[in-house]
């Protein structure tokens, strides 16, 4: 069969055309990352956790601590838990020592959907101290708590319990729920834990302590309802005593 003397020089271009073509589209996924729209930057996070590839998890992790919406930043973590733990767990790891608490909070959350026991050590309050459960950043240390929890060894789960139950009483019903549960969910055998705080000198620790030891009788009583009970027979005491 005979071709046209211009054959090579006209399918050549095709393939590098094409090659560009992959390139850009890489280019492009990076970029919408930046994008204006929520929606654009959520398609590009799946985008690129579908492909799934390690050249990706700097751009990934640079953009969880800056990205602000909430479903951009959950497809994040899901296409970072896509890449080998082996390289995503070190990065991660090291961005616990930011100075920017959604990058601290986004990372915890991540290593606790990772799942992977290796980043224990980095979170372990024995090792590290209150710096991570204790954060004066509420979201940092509400992800913290579910972190830790997600991530203990059975032999340390008893040290974890002691650690989390010092910050009994604080902030708002939503975060005091997020510590119960988060306690809770160590074991019903480590109840006599927050026992411990049932005659804390502060009320609202006390109060605290209370309902989340009605939820280890009832996990699926309501938080609120049993703080409130708590508070009123803290407040009666109270008065008893007075």
């Amino acid at each position: 069969m005979t071709y046209p003397l211009n054959y090579h020089q006209t399918r050549e271009p095709d393939l590098q055309a094409g090659t560009d073509r992959r390139t850009d589209t890489g280019d492009r996924m990076i970029d919408a990352l930046s994008a204006s729209n929520p929606q654009q930057r959520l398609q590009a996070a799946m985008a690129i956790g579908t492909r799934a590839e390690p050249r990706d998890l700097d751009v990934l992790i640079a953009r969880c601590r800056v990205e602000p919406d909430f479903f951009v930043r959950d497809m994040l973590t899901w296409a970072l838990t896509r890449l080998p733990a082996d390289d995503t767990i070190p990065r991660l790891i090291a961005e616990l020592d930011s100075s920017q608490p959604q990058a601290i909070s986004q990372s915890l959350h991540t290593l606790s959907k990772v799942g992977d026991v290796r980043a224990w050590p980095a979170m372990d309050p024995a090792l590290i101290g209150t710096a991570l459960i204790a954060h004066p950043d509420t979201e940092v240390v509400r992800s913290a708590w579910r972190a830790t929890v997600a991530l203990v060894p059975g032999e340390n789960r008893e040290e974890l319990a002691s650690a989390l139950v010092t910050q009994l009483g604080r902030g708002d019903i939503e975060m005091q729920k997020s510590l119960s549960r988060a306690i809770v969910a160590l074991g019903e055998d480590l109840v006599s834990v927050v026992d411990e705080k049932l005659h804390a000198e502060d009320d609202t620790v006390r109060a605290h302590a209370m309902a989340t030891r009605d939820m280890f009788d009832d996990p699926d009583a309501g938080f609120a309802h049993a703080l409130d009970a708590a508070k009123r027979v803290v407040a009666l005491g109270s008065e008893t005593t007075v």
